[in-house]
């Protein structure tokens, strides 16, 4: 299959990790859940982990890819005070301050 369209998802925060099987057909994600969260890939999608924080969704169909980049990302959207989550590789998080102590 010739790989047209990419979209690098990078996972942020301690013992978050992604591990891709059954040759890129399911995604399997630890995101601090009591359970692991199990992704299955659409046929026109291929998934590889190259680092256990970094996916990338790749595929001919530019929707599908992107579509399926969305729903790795909703299982864990980035925090805007940790910045910890999954986010695309070029996405910029705006991180806010938190509570002042007086």
């Amino acid at each position: 299959m010739e790989a047209k369209f990419f979209r690098f998802l990078k996972i942020v925060g301690v013992g978050f990790k992604a591990r891709a099987e059954a040759e890129g057909r399911l995604l399997y994600l630890k995101l601090g859940y009591s359970h692991e969260v199990e992704l299955t890939v659409p046929p026109a999608v291929r998934v590889f982990c190259f680092k256990p924080n970094v996916v990338c969704c790749t595929g001919i169909d530019k929707q599908r890819v992107h579509q399926f980049a969305a729903a790795v990302r909703s299982c864990k959207p980035p925090e805007v005070y940790k910045g910890k989550g999954i986010m695309y590789i070029d996405e910029v998080i705006k991180k806010k301050q938190g509570k002042k102590s007086k």
